[in-house]
């Protein structure tokens, strides 16, 4: 065959067949999220737009070359565990946790799969990796919470009720199993700020008007809320539990203080959600998730209720007014 006819047939056999690289960009990738809320909430609502927009700005949409399969447990736990066996069972090419309840139980159900988590606190103390640095096996991530948050939140906390002497860290120990490490992290700043601290445990709705009740009792007592899965799913519980026993509370997300709460000061979780998305392009484009960095949170956000502030008889010092992301007449 002469030279001139030969590359004439290589290059319409090339013409005619797909760029390796394109075809795989187009095949229907499969993906598998676990969220920890219920579908309908407004919170959980801001994060998955968040994460499809994410999604969308690197090329995938979800039903052209994304297959999305959603779970939402909304805080129970042996719906988690059940939703986590059932994702792993249709063998996506990647998973996205919400929280730790959901990234502990598919952390349990596969050891292959890759693992992105969204909003997880400690991801190192909780053993889901090696370090943020260098995270090892099928696990990576972005965390929710920095440790300076807590000064922070109790910080402002003292501003806004200046008279407190005491403040309660409201948990459920089955959904936020780490507590032992937050409240170690809360008592330094407790200590410098006067105030004394105690642990607030509670499982369902009864326990915790109960130990909001109890504070409520107690002249000078304050309410730091965890960013705890089960707290956040019945945060209107905790609302109108602070509003009625009259107990000063300050919250992880902006959410709470939208619905009634009196402050919040935390990460910025549907930023969390949007930057989630890199990881599951890369993760999709081939990339080992133990080689990916875990991430920290890099946007935080302040929001008060002044309305609840009146209510409660508390002025908010002008100074927080001027920081606050978000304030709620």
């Amino acid at each position: 065959m002469k030279r001139r006819e030969f590359i004439t047939i290589l290059g319409a056999g090339l013409a005619g067949a797909p760029l390796a690289g394109h075809a795989q960009a187009d095949r229907m990738r499969r993906l598998g999220v676990l969220m920890s809320t219920n579908q309908s909430d407004p919170v959980a609502q801001a994060r998955v737009a968040a994460f499809r927009d994410g999604l969308a700005q690197l090329g995938w949409n979800e039903g052209r070359n994304l297959a999305i399969e959603w779970r939402w447990s909304g805080g129970d736990l042996a719906r988690t565990r059940e939703y986590a066996a059932e994702l792993v069972s249709l063998a996506p090419d990647v998973l996205l946790s919400n929280g730790t309840p959901a990234t502990a139980a598919l952390k349990q159900a596969t050891t292959t799969i890759p693992i992105v988590f969204a909003v997880v606190n400690d991801p190192v103390a909780q053993g889901f990796i090696a370090n943020m640095a260098r995270p090892g096996g099928n696990i990576t991530g972005f965390s929710f919470l920095e440790y300076s948050m807590v000064g922070k939140s109790l910080e402002m906390l003292k501003q806004i009720a200046p008279k407190s002497t005491h403040v309660a860290v409201l948990f459920n120990p089955d959904t936020y199993p780490y507590y032992e490490i937050h409240l170690k992290s809360f008592e330094a700043v407790a200590k410098q700020l006067s105030l004394d601290l105690s642990a607030a445990p509670a499982r369902n709705a009864t326990e915790v008007d109960n130990a909001i009740a109890k504070l409520g009792r107690e002249p000078g007592s304050t309410l730091l809320v965890t960013p705890d899965p089960f707290m956040l799913v019945h945060r209107d519980v905790v609302i109108r539990a602070a509003a009625k026993h009259r107990v000063p509370a300050s919250y992880s997300y902006r959410q709470n203080v939208k619905e009634g709460g009196l402050t919040s000061y935390g990460a910025d979780a549907t930023d969390i959600f949007f930057r989630s998305a890199s990881y599951i392009d890369r993760i999709l484009k081939g990339a080992s998730p133990g080689d990916l960095p875990a991430q920290a949170p890099v946007k935080f956000e302040i929001a008060i209720n002044v309305k609840t502030a009146k209510a409660l008889g508390l002025d908010i010092p002008t100074d927080l007014l001027v920081l606050a992301d978000e304030v709620i007449e």
